[in-house]
């Protein structure tokens, strides 16, 4: 069998409802380059057959900027790290209603609320659920969360407040992981997405990938994410941060990304799959060729730390490529 008529097989499997296995995940991934526009050509199919036309455009509000307990290798909000980055509390309840207002106004379709802390305490959660009555109340915009670790109660609480997906990242392939936390583990993060999963929330993981990490780590990564069949994928890009140990780490070309995106798409052909932080700044076209190679949703307007696109731009970039906004 040829790589081509491999690759149709793959697509064919899932269009019939059924899942490629391990292996053919791992082949995929590790295709020729010559026939990589082939790959990414079936996994838009594959994304156009099972998610129609529309881009998912998300907004998030990093609502807690701060000191963050945690060692995360690649991350500006680290006490660990000497970043320079501004920090501040949660702002009030009417500050983020607007800020949510005016992403609805931008056509966002989801607002997550994120927060840089291991996890909520008792005074900060009840803070965040009057936010988010409020947003509920007043805007009438889908609201996400990642709040870092939860407890059941938490989990459910949320849920009563018709909060559609609670995001917590995997970050990392789990061989990869004591290299780049060592607060917390790789399970406790499985443990989380389990609560959240259990208190009838909606899943929204991923990781970043660029860590220098291999291919077969980012496999590793990947098949995690199908295992756990998230509604919800979102990938980032690393950008190196000054003053964090990733800060000199080399860029991932352009290839690796697509080859990344595309296997997600066979694995998970019903799933949002996001191009999350980086896409302005690590990618040659914004996010162009990834929406047309298994990706159906971005992040509009910035992001934790940095800043992103305008929304009317990205909007214009999908019109331009012929999907809907």
């Amino acid at each position: 069998m040829s790589t081509l008529e491999f690759i149709k097989e793959c697509q064919e499997k899932v269009f019939s409802g059924n899942h490629i296995t391990s292996d053919d995940a791992e082949k995929l991934l590790n295709i020729p380059d010559e026939y990589l526009k082939d790959l990414a050509k079936c996994a838009n199919e594959i994304t156009r057959d099972f998610n129609g036309e529309k881009v998912d455009v998300e907004q998030l509000n990093n609502i807690k900027k701060n000191a963050c307990s945690e060692d995360c290798t690649f991350c500006g909000q680290s006490a660990f790290f000497d970043t320079g980055i501004e920090t501040y509390q949660l702002p009030t309840p009417e500050e983020v209603v607007s800020k949510a207002q005016k992403a609805k106004d931008e056509g966002a379709e989801s607002y997550c609320l994120v927060a840089a802390w291991r996890e909520p305490s008792k005074k900060d959660f009840e803070k965040v659920c009057k936010i988010i009555t409020d947003i509920n109340d007043k805007v009438g915009i889908s609201v996400e969360c990642s709040l870092g670790f939860l407890t059941q109660e938490q989990a459910k609480k949320l849920k009563e407040l018709k909060v559609k997906r609670y995001n917590h990242n995997l970050e990392t392939a789990k061989s990869k992981f004591p290299e780049i936390c060592t607060t917390h583990t790789y399970e406790d993060r499985l443990k989380t997405l389990g609560i959240a999963r259990d208190a009838g929330l909606e899943l929204c993981t991923g990781g970043i990938i660029g860590l220098g990490e291999t291919r077969e780590q980012r496999l590793e990564l990947t098949l995690e994410l199908a295992r756990l069949f998230p509604e919800e994928v979102t990938i980032n890009i690393l950008v190196p941060v000054p003053g964090t140990p990733l800060e000199l780490q080399t860029d991932l070309p352009n290839a690796e990304i697509v080859r990344m995106f595309s296997v997600i798409r066979f694995l998970l052909p019903e799933s949002v799959i996001k191009i999350s932080g980086g896409r302005e700044t690590q990618l040659d076209d914004s996010g162009e060729e990834l929406l047309q190679s298994g990706a159906n949703g971005i992040i509009t307007s910035g992001y934790l730390t940095m800043g992103g696109n305008e929304a009317q731009k990205d909007r214009q970039m999908i019109e331009k490529i012929g999907l809907q906004a």
